[in-house]
């Protein structure tokens, strides 16, 4: 039996429940919830039912009331499955608003699912189960992340050397069952998972009757993680309506496959009009349904810098996620002229981060970080991470820090 590694949403969502009458974890199937739910310290203690449990999932549609009654501590797995039951949770908090009373997981984004966010306004916070992080894979999450502490203090020791990131890290991603398992299986446990997902998954949750189209657009989402979202361009490419295709790659999203990073704007809500770029949540899967299986240096793939790209973003969107609430990841482009892989933004603070694969750099890579500098006054420093060993201070607000240590 492999043993559980702690995961880093653990204590997030441990201090959410002491607020809260209704914490949501959610995420992609297989992401680890129901062994977190099951296994972690902070909420093994709890009366655990899973709604993936026939005889349970039909008794929740029966009589909710019953199967909620009590006043213990519960944890619900797999609570999208049965929105009739979260209609009496509501009632039982209005009722009586006691924090930490409910612990929901689903894999479909609750709220993204009509009718389930309303029943939930206002009474739940939601939070989101990435895959595995570099953090947690190396069980390094008892330090704060490097990012934490960078954005407070924009301070580095220049004498430490890094390690770079290993193709296979990026090959292999961060789903539990792939990344955790010594017997390099990894194409063979994707191709289960593509087939239960579409099988299975998208005929619960919309019913999609033209499953080749769907799988479809979902290869060509991921042939295109890491770059602008055209729907017109990708409609065209799947032989599909744009309507369709926006339908499909909204069902994607809701069951956290693929992820929609706003631009980063001086007007807010500017944000919201201007295309997004997507990524496949998880770099192991992007590569698998791409077919990709080298993306070392000497691979000449022309993907390699897209996955290299996808795995940061699912590494950056975890820590964030659990350690650093108040941020938001965007990413930044002007007219094609220059662009900025990735913003976090925390309140008044702002960083720019762009990345390289290459375990070099040149001055060329720093052309988008200087002209986000300059158009960009609050910017607290600016980021090129690339795969090699040493980090360096070139300016006031300009470094070069190695992938590995920025993941840390």
């Amino acid at each position: 039996m492999t043993k559980y590694i702690e995961r880093e949403i653990s204590k997030t969502a441990n201090n959410a429940l002491k607020i809260m009458p209704v914490v949501v974890i959610t995420g992609m199937r297989q992401v680890g919830k129901s062994t977190l739910l099951r296994l972690d310290k902070n909420f093994k203690h709890r009366r655990y039912i899973s709604l993936d449990d026939f005889t349970i999932l039909e008794a929740a549609k029966r009589n909710p009331e019953a199967l909620l009654d009590g006043d213990e501590a519960l944890t619900i797995d797999e609570a999208q499955k049965c929105p009739e039951l979260l209609v009496t949770i509501k009632k039982i908090v209005d009722k009586r608003r006691s924090p930490g009373r409910f612990l929901l997981s689903g894999s479909a984004n609750f709220s993204l699912l009509k009718g389930i966010t309303e029943s939930l306004a206002g009474r739940a916070l939601y939070l989101t189960l990435s895959p595995f992080t570099r953090r947690e894979i190396t069980q390094s999450i008892k330090k704060p992340p490097f990012l934490v502490n960078f954005i407070q203090d924009p301070s580095i020791s220049p004498f430490l050397k890094h390690d770079p990131i290993r193709p296979k890290e990026i090959i292999t991603g961060g789903m539990p069952p792939v990344c955790l398992d010594n017997q390099n299986h990894t194409a063979l446990w994707f191709k289960g998972y593509e087939q239960t997902y579409l099988e299975r998954d998208m005929r619960e949750l919309s019913q999609v009757a033209d499953l080749l189209s769907f799988r479809n657009v979902m290869q060509l989402a991921s042939l295109r993680t890491g770059q602008v979202l055209k729907i017109s361009e990708l409609a065209r490419d799947a032989k599909l309506n744009s309507s369709t295709t926006s339908r499909y790659l909204n069902l994607i999203e809701t069951s956290f496959i693929i992820k929609r990073l706003l631009p980063y704007l001086r007007n807010k809500a500017s944000r919201l009009i201007k295309s997004p770029k997507i990524y496949i949540a998880d770099s192991g899967l992007s590569c698998y349904l791409t077919g990709i299986k080298d993306i070392s240096s000497d691979s000449k793939e022309p993907l390699r810098g897209a996955m290299i790209e996808t795995y940061i973003a699912q590494n950056l969107a975890g820590i964030i996620e659990t350690t650093m609430p108040e941020a938001r990841l965007f990413f930044w482009n002007i007219q094609g002229r220059y662009e900025v892989d990735f913003v976090i933004e925390q309140g008044r603070e702002v960083i720019g981060i762009e990345v390289k694969g290459a375990s070099v750099w040149s001055d060329k890579d720093l052309t988008g970080l200087k002209a986000f500098l300059k158009s960009t006054p609050k910017c607290k420093a600016a980021i090129l991470g690339y795969n090699g060993s040493e980090a360096v201070q070139l300016d006031k607000k300009l470094w070069v820090i190695p992938l590995s240590l920025l993941l840390s």
